[in-house]
């Protein structure tokens, strides 16, 4: 028989689809109705803004919070150092003191979007690992930490397997350690902050329960693990993934406009299911605008956009997204709005190329992508198809304001400033 949890915060997010799995189902339940439960999921400062993958986890935190409980965003500016090795092919390259303390500046600007932090009881609060990892002595850690993870234990986590089991790919002794320090940052929560519940991704669950393990073993304290499921879209993409790279959450790295695109794209198939994982409607709601067929489903797609971006970036530029859509696809202007490429006349000089161009404006990640682009057919200049890959194009050509396209839904402006 299927338990039923009885706590509004596990009814929710079952309901909606967020839980993957938790360590004890039941156990949780009743502490979450027995009084508020702080819980946490990590960040590690790999980058200078969070991405659309993070937005899962970061949008579980906002039910936790809305239900009467306390959200910790950690930041990991001691596990960075180390690197989390599950499921990667190969090891994270090393980023200087300086490089991840300007990421956890970049990467703080979205949860305040999200999250009410404050001092009342359920009011959310941000640490960093540093706090206790950075002046950790090894030989002490060692001695009164290390002796309690087995070796064959850990060697039989999946996220350990798919490196070992590869010969081309080797699993260094520092990614090794960070399975350890992560359940060193769970055991110190919960001594220092009074954390009961650690978050994250079906790929966190061996780093979770050994966090759990480590906890009752070296404190006696009785802590939870829940994970959330891992997603790909219906076509199997993986989750947050674009022609154009990573869809970044922060402004500065991809504009409003373009964030409120990506969900605009979303397939027939994906859309219920995302209006109950990145939207506050109701789930009533969610499944009646998923169920919509046709031209109809296009409406529930814009509803879509329109509340992730609110959440996001405001009410404002969600309206102004939605507006310069219909200014591009359905009038086919430019829309003012659009990602915009300014360059100045000593930048173009006797010609700047369209490949370039294409890869500037964010349409390409790279030249090769960009060229392939024209290959195909999909690049277009003020709605002209760019056939040649070579096309230099002068001042007189980039005079006004210039459309540039890739495919029917991704566009941006070229402008000379000044």
């Amino acid at each position: 028989m299927t338990y039923r949890p009885k706590s509004e915060f596990l009814r929710i997010i079952t309901a909606r689809g967020f839980l993957s799995d938790c360590t004890d189902l039941q156990g949780l339940d009743d502490a979450l109705i027995a009084g508020v439960v702080p819980a946490y999921i990590g960040y590690d400062a790999t980058a200078k803004s969070l991405h659309v993958g993070h937005l899962l986890n970061i949008m579980l935190l906002r039910w936790l919070q809305k239900t009467g409980h306390k959200p910790v965003t950690l930041m990991g500016g001691g596990t960075t150092k180390v690197g989390d090795p599950s499921f990667r092919s190969d090891e994270r390259p090393m980023l200087s003191p300086a490089q991840i303390d300007e990421n956890i500046a970049g990467m703080g600007q979205v949860f305040g979007r999200y999250l009410d932090y404050g001092d009342s009881a359920t009011g959310a609060i941000m640490l960093n690992n540093a706090e206790w990892l950075d002046n950790l002595n090894y030989l002490e850690f060692l001695r009164d930490i290390g002796r309690h993870f087995s070796i064959n234990r850990m060697l039989s986590f999946d996220s350990v397997k798919s490196r070992l089991n590869d010969p081309d790919k080797s699993l260094s002794f520092l990614e090794f350690n960070y399975m350890i320090l992560q359940a060193y940052d769970f055991m110190e929560l919960n001594r220092r902050y009074g954390v009961r519940l650690q978050m994250g991704g079906s790929d966190q669950w061996g780093n979770i329960v050994n966090g759990i393990d480590l906890t009752r073993r070296v404190i006696d304290a009785q802590v939870f693990g829940l994970t959330t499921p891992l997603l790909t879209t219906s076509d199997g993409r993986k989750m947050g993934k674009s022609a154009g790279g990573a869809i970044w959450l922060n402004a500065d790295m991809l504009s409003p406009y373009n964030f409120w695109q990506f969900w605009r794209n979303t397939t027939d198939a994906d859309t219920g299911r995302f209006l109950k994982l990145y939207t506050d409607l109701p789930v009533e709601e969610c499944d009646r605008l998923g169920a919509l067929q046709g031209s109809e489903i296009n409406a529930a797609k814009i509803i879509l956009a329109n509340e992730v971006t609110t959440l996001l970036h405001g009410a404002e530029a969600a309206a102004a997204a939605e507006a310069t859509a219909r200014e591009v696809f359905e009038k086919g202007g430019v829309g003012e709005d659009l990602p915009t490429l300014d360059l100045t006349a000593a930048e173009v000089g006797d010609g700047i190329s369209i490949v370039q161009l294409i890869v500037r404006s964010g349409l390409a990640a790279s030249g090769k992508e960009a060229k392939r682009l024209i290959a195909e057919g999909g690049a277009r200049l003020n709605d002209a198809e760019v056939t040649d890959a070579g096309l230099l194009l002068d001042l007189a050509s980039l005079d006004g304001t210039v459309k540039l396209s890739a495919g029917k839904k991704r566009h941006a402006l070229v402008r000379i400033a000044g």
